[in-house]
């Protein structure tokens, strides 16, 4: 008798893409230049799904649930992403340079 065991494979996310020379190369909508992270901190700031709909129009409730699905399998480097984005980040990365005196 034979065990096989089946490689798991990571979920599709039909409306996210990345690509160079968008936000950053961070993962965005697809066709636009709204950003995982955003979306996120929408959410995470109270906002429903609907309340982004209609902040954003021109994208769909599958695409904002898409985007919080991508989130949550890739939470990690998303969270980075946003701790990164944070002023306190820069201002401590960049407190020493000759700029900023």
């Amino acid at each position: 008798m034979s065990l096989v065991v089946k490689k798991e494979k990571k979920p599709k996310h039909p409306y996210i893409e990345k690509k160079k020379g968008v936000c950053g190369g961070e993962p965005v909508i697809a066709g636009t230049r709204i950003t995982v992270s955003l979306i996120v901190e929408l959410e995470r700031s109270g906002n429903s799904v609907d309340d982004i709909v209609a902040m954003y129009p021109h994208i769909t409730h599958a695409q904002v649930y898409d985007t919080l699905s991508y989130y949550y399998d890739h939470k990690k480097k998303i969270d980075k992403i946003i701790e990164e984005n944070k002023e306190a980040y820069w201002m401590e990365k960049t407190k020493d340079e000759g700029w900023r005196k």
